[in-house]
C-alpha cells in the first residue's frame, strides 16, 4: 500500500472506532493505541527475554 493508502485506511479505522463513543472512551483509547504503539517500538528494539 502507499502511503496515502495507509492513510486513508488509519482514518477509515478510527472512524469506525469513533462513532458511538464518548469524548471520554476516545480519549481512553487514544492513549490505550498510543501505549500500543510505544511498546511495539520498544519490543522491536529490545525484545523480551524469558517471558
Amino acid at each position: 500500500m502507499t502511503s496515502c493508502e495507509w492513510a486513508a485506511t488509519v482514518t477509515l479505522i478510527a472512524t469506525a472506532i469513533a462513532q458511538g463513543r464518548t469524548s471520554d472512551e476516545l480519549v481512553f483509547l487514544a492513549a490505550l493505541f498510543t501505549q500500543l504503539g510505544d511498546t511495539l517500538v520498544t519490543l522491536s528494539q529490545t525484545p523480551p527475554k524469558g517471558c
